[in-house]
């Protein structure tokens, strides 16, 4: 493994392909992680280059991305034209909001994502999980994807407005699988169509379906006279900023909005590809099932036994380092000129960063390709992974809001998947291609064989 050392600066820019960009653009749509890839292979750790009127800095070097994230945060905002596609459907919540609407955003809702509220929501994470794997009887076969998708879906639901419905779950489901889709298109055009046009049909019906769902729950909630509830809506509802004023109506439409769709949507990726990683790797499967089985016996987690599972917290540290939901996408803009890795860039300029990218890199993972989850044991051997080498959740002031209730979250459902299930490989199945639609899944729906423990 080679050492974290930078290598030094000579150039005025740093290199990268020559022209306008315009079959890069589309080569993008086709293949986002392998053309940023491919960039980087050919010209290094910052990659310069033009995509129309916009000049783009990609960097994948762990302290290039803490350069940008940490220290210069404060010079540089989201991408506009990403802002504008996310906002069709979030509003102005704090993953789009900027400045001081974010700082205060970020400030009231702090309160409802800490450690201690969400050990206060493990009990419906528990009843979710269990009602999802019990759907599943003695099916030899599963969709493991859907049924990931419909487990996130019940906690998010639950956590959200303390009830969730099935069918209802599978519709809105759906709803934000096509928005992820139709987002995607959308970041390579310069402007999006009316949403009245004939071909934002799919976009439109799914936001149709979204708002009436979540607006709904937040009318009968605020029309309700039975007091607080604990739930996340019941937080939002009372949370307050330094002044002592709240969220109006449309500002809690926008929080629930974001907390509903990033809640569940990235959530039942990341469970996805741990699935596959346990399925494909049954030795390492059988010992975290025995930690599991040694620690909960037959009875439902709680979250003082989360801590208890180590093997199990470091099998979802390795997944996300070789699948992160957020595997790209990290797009910004500087508004005054920031110096990285020894460049300084202009105002205007585009940084993009590539978790995925930077998560398999030799140099600060060994044998990356790998699924070894020892690597996260600090006991094992493996050279120490430097600061902003894995950032399946950001880095710096905007790291996700909720990554901690999507790792609680995570080791209460796998949890009680081990305790009664053990996932196979199906004979002659193939490794899941990943497909970027904002968040990463595979390529064709993920199933999964199960044996009953």
């Amino acid at each position: 493994m080679n050492t974290h050392t930078l290598p030094s600066v000579n150039a005025a820019l740093p290199p990268g392909p020559a022209g306008l960009g315009f079959d890069r653009l589309r080569a993008l749509r086709l293949d986002y992680l392998g053309n940023v890839r491919a960039w980087h292979a050919q010209y290094g750790d910052v990659v310069r280059q033009r995509f129309v009127h916009l000049v783009d800095y990609s960097f994948l070097h762990p302290e290039h991305i803490r350069e940008i994230l940490v220290a210069s945060h404060e010079q540089l905002i989201r991408w506009e034209r990403g802002t504008e596609v996310f906002a069709s459907a979030h509003g102005h919540s704090v993953l789009v909001a900027e400045g001081a609407a974010w700082k205060r955003q970020r400030q009231m809702l702090q309160p409802a994502f800490s450690p201690k509220r969400v050990e206060g929501f493990v009990p419906r994470m528990v009843e979710a999980a269990r009602d999802g794997i019990a759907a599943w009887g003695d099916a030899p076969v599963i969709d493991f994807e859907g049924a990931m998708t419909q487990t996130t879906m019940a906690v998010i639901m639950r956590a959200l407005f303390s009830r969730a419905d099935v069918q209802q779950g599978r519709d809105i489901a759906a709803a934000v699988h096509d928005l992820g889709i139709e987002a995607m298109k959308e970041f390579y055009w310069p402007v999006s169509a009316p949403l009245w046009a004939p071909w934002k049909a799919r976009k439109r019906r799914a936001l149709q379906l979204l708002d009436r769902f979540i607006e709904g729950e937040i009318q009968a909630r605020l029309a309700s006279s039975g007091g607080a509830q604990d739930d996340l809506l019941g937080l939002m509802v009372e949370a307050q900023d330094a002044s002592g004023h709240g969220l109006d109506p449309r500002g809690l439409r926008d929080e629930c909005m974001t907390t509903f769709l990033a809640g569940h949507e990235t959530t039942a990726a990341a469970l996805t590809w741990w699935g596959w990683c346990m399925a494909s790797h049954p030795e390492e499967q059988a010992r975290i099932a025995d930690e599991v089985g040694s620690v909960l016996g037959d009875r439902a987690p709680t979250a003082a036994d989360l801590a208890l599972m180590p093997r199990l917290a470091r099998s979802f540290k390795e997944s996300l380092r070789l699948y992160p939901p957020a595997a790209a996408l990290f797009s910004r803009r500087t508004t005054a000129p920031v110096r990285v890795a020894g460049y300084e860039l202009p105002p205007g300029s585009m940084i993009r960063l590539t978790p995925a990218l930077t998560h398999r890199d030799p140099r600060w993972f060994e044998d990356p390709e790998a699924f070894r989850p020892e690597r996260f044991d600090t006991a094992s051997g493996h050279p120490e992974i430097p600061r902003g080498a894995w950032l399946p959740f950001g880095a710096g002031p905007r790291v996700c809001l909720g990554s901690h209730f999507a790792l609680t979250e995570m080791s209460v459902v796998a949890a009680q998947i081990l305790q009664r299930h053990a996932l196979h490989v199906l004979p002659g199945q193939a490794a899941p291609a990943p497909r970027l639609d904002i968040t990463l899944r595979p390529d064709a729906a993920l199933h999964l064989g199960l044996r009953r423990r």
